[in-house]
């Protein structure tokens, strides 16, 4: 049985996209799903997100929308994004991170176009899931979040998606092949080239 960690933000499409392939994966992989908070990531590599960059922003909804359509899955643009996930996120935790659970808030919000900011669709999500609101703020579950976070910054992870296995963090949708690949045990990631990209000098870096 391997064991890999999948780490996400509802806020991502590009997670929702993956989650809808994670059952390509070999059949042996135990997946153990780590929702974090992506903003901070982002904070911690000082980085932005690419909805924050305006052409990017743009690219970044048009690439979705064609990735779920070279993949057959359903994508309705939610109102607006990038919108606050944090209640999102802490119900998943509050629900153990199932996979059922994950499947539901990311299709809530990425089939569905719904968001935690919208009370009364989010009090209806409460109510199908038999959840309060006090279940959502509650230490345990705040700190649970903080672990997660914590947990893939020691493990080097910066975006979302981002699968951890045998301390290798494959970053991103378009990593799934070669995540496939990897647990499917190809020699490639043993093979010379492949360990001198992973070594490759730092040249010059620009000022901030």
């Amino acid at each position: 049985m391997q064991k890999i960690d999948w780490y996400f933000d509802f806020i991502s499409p590009f997670a929702y996209l993956q989650s809808e392939l994670l059952h390509t994966l070999p059949s042996d992989v135990q997946i153990n799903f780590k929702p974090v908070l992506f903003a901070a990531l982002l904070a911690h590599w000082d980085n932005r997100g690419p909805a924050e960059i305006v052409p990017k922003r743009q690219w970044t909804y048009e690439h979705c929308a064609w990735l779920a359509h070279k993949h057959g899955i359903p994508l309705t643009m939610p109102a607006q994004h990038p919108f606050n996930p944090l209640p999102l996120l802490r119900l998943c935790i509050a629900f153990g991170s199932t996979p059922e659970v994950v499947q539901r808030l990311f299709r809530w919000v990425w089939r569905e176009g719904k968001l935690p900011s919208e009370s009364d669709h989010f009090s209806q999500l409460l109510k199908e899931l038999s959840v309060t609101p006090e279940m959502l703020d509650t230490p345990e579950v705040k700190q649970q979040l903080r672990n997660h976070g914590e947990q893939a910054i020691a493990a080097g992870v910066f975006g979302v998606p981002s699968t951890v296995v045998d301390n290798r963090c494959f970053w991103g949708l378009d990593a799934t092949d070669m995540l496939q690949a990897y647990l499917r045990g190809d020699p490639f990631f043993r093979s010379e080239p492949f360990l001198r990209a992973g070594n490759v000098p730092q040249g010059v870096q620009r000022n901030k």
